[in-house]
């Protein structure tokens, strides 16, 4: 499992031309499974989001976490996170994971987000030809991957 996360003033997600989700303050996180990801990585990784802390304090030092600003949290996913391009200049995408198997980890995640998190966790739709739209406040792109947790 991996994901991006982007520390935004604000993002947006639109289908068909129309925006289906918006946030403010927050996280913007894409996120993409491969077939061996479990309940585990979910967990670990739902955690290590809603923990980790890239907000400013007072001192306007990254000090705070996203439950402790009360920001919101906008959850994409992403297929492409586990693009190969060792071979050739066509990513390969044989890791992600085939929608039977990650639409249920997807909604399994999003659960999972929303036990740890006080703020609803908006999303865009799973498989949909979607435009994010972000403004990045720092800029702060973070990248987790669930198999190397470092």
């Amino acid at each position: 499992m991996r994901v991006i996360i982007q520390r935004v003033s604000s993002a947006s997600v639109a289908i068909q031309n129309k925006v289906y989700n918006s946030i403010e303050k927050g996280l913007l996180v894409f996120v993409g499974f491969e077939e061996s990801d479990s309940k585990d990585d979910i967990q670990w990784i739902s955690k290590k989001i809603i923990d980790l802390r890239i907000f400013s304090d007072s001192d306007g030092k990254m000090n705070l976490s996203v439950q402790e600003i009360q920001g919101e949290l906008l959850v994409i996913s992403q297929f492409t996170l586990f693009a190969s391009t060792k071979k050739g200049n066509r990513p390969s995408f044989i890791r992600s994971a085939k929608p039977e198997i990650a639409i249920p980890l997807y909604e399994s995640f999003l659960v999972e987000l929303a036990l740890l998190h006080s703020t609803t966790i908006k999303t865009g739709i799973f498989g949909a030809d979607m435009q994010v739209s972000l403004i990045n406040d720092g800029p702060v792109t973070i990248s987790i991957d669930s198999k190397n947790r470092e």
